[in-house]
């Protein structure tokens, strides 16, 4: 029980006094830079997908 009592005590030692944590504002801009590149992403996907369906669409169109 001492063992896991230390472990915990350590841990928390380390989280508030050895961790480096980002500013709200460090913060802020790396939320906004995933943000827009996830939606950034989710567009190229969709006009892929658009793009792809459209043409296999135009193909089995062919043989019908």
């Amino acid at each position: 029980m001492e063992k896991l009592r230390n472990m915990w005590n350590q841990s928390v030692d380390e989280l508030l006094n050895k961790v480096t944590w980002p500013t709200w504002d460090e913060l802020r801009e790396s939320a906004i830079i995933v943000l827009v590149s996830s939606v950034v992403f989710a567009g190229v996907v969709w006009i892929l997908d658009y793009a792809l369906g459209s043409g296999l669409d135009f193909f089995y169109s062919l043989f019908k």
